[in-house]
């Protein structure tokens, strides 16, 4: 019987949740499995990887094959590499003590990452709350500006207006009274011209 380690779908639509189990190829994706290994849960950042780790490394030494997302979790829980390591014990070119102890340099080195991550997430998500509050607060600014120019009191900018309009027609009637002198000369200009004229035909 071929066994693969495999995803098994659950959740609601558009929020899937996978149980990872060993379960004979031939039967379907939802059906009769084997044995449960853990679960994983993707909605989350990061994702949400849950495994017995001692079960697993058991089923793929045993030659479980694992799907292509399998695998990449499997590496990503330091499964495919304990076993990697295990190999080279066998095979005389590494100590048990020293497997172990790259496995557990390795575990360090993979949850320093991981940390870093969560870190970084949370930091960014602080970042965009300061933003988004330092921008709903220009907003508020904003908004209280313009409610303080609409509620403004109008009666004062009706008598700026009143006095401005005042000093306009102020110079116009400057101007129209240095003009009136002006009409003047002409018009006694004109009566000495035709007074000429008279004493011409004379």
């Amino acid at each position: 019987m071929a066994t693969k380690i495999r995803l098994q779908r659950f959740g609601k639509k558009g929020k899937p949740f996978f149980h990872v189990v060993v379960a004979d190829s031939r039967s379907p994706r939802d059906g009769k499995f084997i044995e449960r290994l853990g679960s994983y849960n993707p909605n989350t950042n990061p994702a949400t990887i849950e495994i017995n780790f001692d079960k697993t490394l058991d089923w793929v030494n045993k030659g479980a094959e694992p799907t292509d997302t399998c695998r990449a979790i499997l590496s990503y829980k330091g499964v495919l590499y304990k076993k990697h390591l295990e190999g080279g014990v066998k095979k005389g070119a590494l100590t048990a003590e020293q497997a172990e102890a790259k496995f557990a340099e390795w575990l360090s080195a993979k949850d320093g990452k991981i940390e870093g991550k969560k870190d970084g997430l949370t930091k960014s998500k602080d970042e965009v709350k300061k933003a988004a509050l330092a921008a709903e607060a220009k907003k508020n600014a904003d908004r209280a500006a313009a409610l303080a120019i609409k509620n403004a009191p109008v009666e004062e900018v009706v008598e700026e207006e009143v006095v401005a309009e005042t000093t306009e027609e102020a110079p116009v009637a400057e101007t129209a009274t240095e003009e009136a002198p002006a009409v003047e000369v002409a018009t006694e200009e004109a009566p000495t011209a035709e007074e000429s004229n008279e004493e011409e035909k004379a």
